[in-house]
């Protein structure tokens, strides 16, 4: 295998989600030669992180014809995704694209055939995956720990979003697109789901809801999570939901643990007091097992007939089946930056293998899948019943 400090990455976007993924290469001794945005941002960036190269003007085909860069990590607004990737492919550069994968199935469907068509690793990031608890829950599921799967639920929840002054691109839906609180946070709990089952969502019943009709926003853009002067502000009208109430029928999963199994998932960015929630909670026959983002390193075990256990992170019970994706000793937490480390060094070591490891990050096709269900999402919201992916 190729050693990881072989491969040169460059980063397009400089908002919140570039450095994290700037760090987590890093951490894993990847090298950063490139960064791309806005000139004055992609200079501050290239300065703090000692990137050598910048191409500014968000000018990034020139990136992707550099001699210096192997991958493309794409973090910048949702509308971009599918151009950016697309113009990385051509230059013949792997691809690390920030979700959603675009900002409706029918441009993301030409992206899911170029990479189909490209000898080059395309991955999205659904870095939830690569939480240890998760990947747990995943070998829990597929050897039968929980018996057969009968239900699972659960939530996503923040409140960053909960008052009418608090603004982010996100809210747009021409920017962020149309579904913002299940497409922005919502889709990170179905893959997830999807993903300790084996499975994916077949059909969904949504409803959402949109609190503040009007809110309040800065004359300019401003960085995610930044606090802003409530006078400095002009109102606009809302065009996306606040919180959503999602249903979810899943298909058959391979190791038959898992068959035609009903979700369901409550969504809101408006929920004063959690931060980021991603609750989800898998129940079968056998038992069960909980888990929350905001409590990374710990899984609940439930049984019948039997004490429940709280399984901690590299201990007995929570170590075998994660041993790749876990680098600290129990009891030294590992939580939102090391699943993106994970993430990466699940792509990189593909890329660096000849494509030998197993692919059980996010792929195009899996974009292109959230991407549709979004879609769906929004007809069963408006018509109010059940509608297919």
């Amino acid at each position: 295998m190729t050693p990881l400090h072989h491969l040169r990455a460059g980063i397009v976007g400089t908002g919140f989600i570039g450095p994290v993924h700037i760090e987590a290469l890093k951490r894993l001794g990847v090298q950063v030669t490139a960064v791309c945005g806005s000139t004055k941002n992609a200079r501050a960036m290239a300065e703090l992180w000692g990137i050598p190269e910048v191409h500014g003007g968000y000018d990034f085909e020139s990136m992707c014809r550099s001699p210096n860069v192997d991958v493309v990590h794409i973090t910048s607004p949702n509308k971009v995704h599918v151009e950016q990737s697309l113009a990385a492919l051509k230059a013949g550069k792997h691809v690390v694209c920030e979700k959603p994968l675009g900002m409706n199935s029918k441009e993301t469907a030409k992206l899911v055939a170029a990479a189909a068509k490209s000898d080059r690793v395309f991955a999205v990031n659904y870095m939830c995956r690569f939480f240890p608890a998760v990947l747990q829950m995943r070998a829990m599921v597929q050897r039968g720990d929980l018996g057969k799967i009968i239900h699972v639920q659960g939530h996503f929840f923040q409140d960053w979003l909960l008052k009418n002054t608090d603004y982010n691109w996100r809210l747009l839906a021409s920017e962020g697109g149309r579904l913002r609180a299940v497409g922005d946070i919502g889709t990170h709990w179905i893959d997830a789901a999807g993903f300790i089952l084996g499975a994916r969502a077949e059909s969904v019943f949504a409803t959402l809801g949109t609190f503040h009709k009007t809110r309040r926003r800065p004359r300019g853009e401003v960085q995610t999570f930044a606090k802003i002067d409530p006078a400095k502000m002009v109102p606009y009208k809302v065009d996306t939901e606040d919180f959503a109430s999602v249903l979810l029928k899943f298909g058959k999963a391979r190791h038959g643990h898992a068959e035609a199994v009903h979700a369901n998932c409550a969504v809101s960015q408006v929920a004063a007091g959690w931060k980021c929630s991603l609750y989800i909670g898998i129940y079968g026959t056998e038992g069960s097992v909980q888990w929350d983002f905001q409590q990374p390193n710990e899984i609940i075990v439930g049984r019948r007939d039997e004490p429940n256990q709280i399984l901690q992170r590299n201990t007995a019970g929570f170590c075998e089946d994660v041993a790749n994706f876990t680098d600290t000793p129990g009891g030294h937490p590992e939580g939102f930056p090391d699943s993106h480390k994970m993430h990466c060094r699940a792509v990189y070591e593909h890329i660096a293998s000849g494509r030998k490891t197993p692919v059980i990050f996010a792929t195009a096709e899996d974009g292109h899948h959230e991407v549709r269900l979004c879609e769906a999402v929004l007809r069963s919201s408006a018509a109010g019943k059940w509608v297919k992916v």
